[in-house]
C-alpha cells in the first residue's frame, strides 16, 4: 500500500495526489496536520527516506526562520521539533513498504513504482 503525507493547503501535495491518482495506484491520504505522526512514525519515514530530519524541514516557513533558523539541534530534538510542528514537514512524502521519497516534483515518486 501506498502513503501519501499530504496537506490539502498545499499546491506541490495536491499536484503529488493528482499524480498518483492519475497513475491509476491505491493508496492511503495521511494529513499529518490534522492527524500527527507519532515519533515512530516520523523516524521509519525517514529511515525509508534515508534522510535526517533537516532533509525534510520546509525552511521557508515563518515559525523556522523565527524559531529555529540557524540554531543547531540534533536529529532527536529536530524529530521532536517536527512533531510539534507539523507544517515544517516538506510535502507531499510518498511512501511504499521499503521506501519513501519526497514527491517534488512529484514524478521523484516513480522510484516507487
Amino acid at each position: 500500500m501506498v502513503r501519501i503525507y499530504h496537506n490539502r493547503r498545499c499546491k506541490k501535495s495536491r499536484a503529488g495526489l493528482k499524480y498518483l491518482e492519475e497513475k491509476g495506484v491505491d493508496f492511503e491520504i495521511i494529513e499529518y496536520i490534522k492527524n500527527p505522526l507519532t515519533e515512530k512514525e516520523l523516524k521509519v519515514i525517514l529511515m525509508k527516506m534515508n534522510a535526517s530530519p533537516k532533509d525534510i524541514i520546509r525552511t521557508q516557513e515563518e515559525i523556522y526562520r523565527r524559531q529555529f533558523k540557524g540554531k543547531n539541534f540534533t536529529d532527536d530534538e529536530w524529530v521532536k521539533i517536527l512533531l510539534e510542528n507539523p507544517k515544517l514537514i516538506k510535502r507531499p512524502i510518498v511512501e511504499k513498504q521499503y521506501k519513501a521519497v519526497w514527491a517534488d516534483p512529484y514524478e521523484n515518486m516513480d522510484v516507487l513504482f
